[in-house]
């Protein structure tokens, strides 16, 4: 197996620590460098994976010609992911870049096309495909469990973006009302909001379990917190022509679901023509109702392999192997998924049902 060079550019998203990690600590990757514009953001990741000094940069150019990547990781704010895979599509590297697709179709599409000349991989990571209780939700699926899957129930979030680090490292109320005023996850400009920075969990992934079957129209609701820019709060429906799925996402819930699920649950509930499941986030098991059971039954949930843990296994296992990318990561899926946000992101501000934007 060769080894693979892993760099890591732009830090807006915390999430970039959890992806270096899994770099470091995977058998065939070496991290080569890691590159932000503000120097500070990158010290727990010196700190915390003994990164040397000659390997951090604040300028992506020069990080990716000196280090010359295989694979980088991009976390910028949700509105400048088309800008920052413009800028590294170029330098021939494939890329993984972090929830959400983008902040708009428009600019998912413009990522799409800065990599087709490289015939490089695009992936996005949605970090609740690594659950091994939504792996198991699926295979139930497919396998034909509960029938043909004709509505997606989908509620999901946390406490709220600044309340955690990399690792889930929690803040304190006093550090999150300080980050607030500045935090692009409250700026409407860099695509903030639960909506859009949660809503993309629910349709890609429930766009998956549909095997891509898309809906005619989305109707939208989004709260309208007093002294904030953007929602904490959205209700979304989805009309198919098999009928309705719904999508919630919501920052503020009573506890984060990593330590203590809040109710309501943080997951997804599925109905088929012959059954229903749930699939809770980091749940041991999911529950499988069935007409020979109707009473219902907890199965417990699939052990995962090592290429189908985290983002970098699977891109490299993809890699390595030539074998198509997961579906909420492969660029089919989620942008299937992006329209539907886009259509909810519309509907709720013009405040009417849409046709799906294409």
């Amino acid at each position: 197996m060769r080894k693979w060079k892993i760099a890591g550019i732009n830090f807006d998203h915390f999430h970039m620590g959890d992806n270096l990690r899994f770099a470091a600590e995977h058998s065939d990757c070496q991290i080569v460098g890691i590159c932000d514009e503000q120097p500070e953001r990158m010290e727990a990741a010196v700190r915390d994976l003994g990164i040397s000094r000659d390997q951090v940069f604040t300028d992506y150019r020069e990080c990716l010609e000196k280090t010359r990547p295989d694979l980088v990781l991009l976390c910028p704010a949700a509105a400048r992911h088309g800008d920052w895979t413009e800028k590294v599509a170029p330098y021939g590297v494939h890329l993984i870049v972090e929830k959400p697709f983008a902040a708009s179709l428009a600019e998912a599409d413009t990522m799409i096309e800065a990599m087709r000349p490289h015939g490089k991989t695009l992936a996005i990571n949605w970090p609740l495909a690594w659950c091994s209780s939504h792996r198991t939700l699926k295979r139930l699926i497919d396998e034909g469990t509960i029938g043909t899957l004709i509505e997606v129930h989908f509620y999901d979030g946390n406490r709220g973006p600044l309340w955690h680090t990399a690792g889930k490292e929690e803040k304190t109320a006093e550090e999150v009302a300080r980050e607030k005023p500045t935090s692009w996850f409250y700026q409407r400009s860099h695509g903030g909001g639960s909506l859009l920075d949660y809503l993309g969990y629910g349709t890609t992934l429930g766009t998956w379990f549909l095997d891509g079957r898309a809906p005619l129209e989305v109707t939208a609701v989004v709260d309208d917190p007093a002294g904030l820019e953007v929602d904490e709060h959205a209700v979304v429906v989805a009309r198919y022509e098999f009928g309705l799925s719904k999508f919630e996402t919501r920052w503020g819930t009573f506890t984060d679901p990593w330590s203590h699920q809040p109710q309501p649950r943080c997951g997804f509930v599925v109905v088929g023509t012959e059954g229903t499941i749930s699939s809770y986030d980091y749940d041991e098991t999911v529950r499988v109702q069935t007409r020979r059971n109707p009473a219902g039954e907890d199965i417990s949930v699939d052990p995962l392999p090592l290429a189908d843990q985290n983002p970098v296994a699977h891109v490299l296992d993809h890699l390595e192997r030539d074998q198509p990318l997961m579906g909420p990561l492969s660029v089919e899926i989620s942008r299937l998924g992006q329209q539907i946000v886009d259509t909810a992101h519309e509907s709720a501000r013009q405040k009417k049902t849409l046709p799906l934007i294409s």
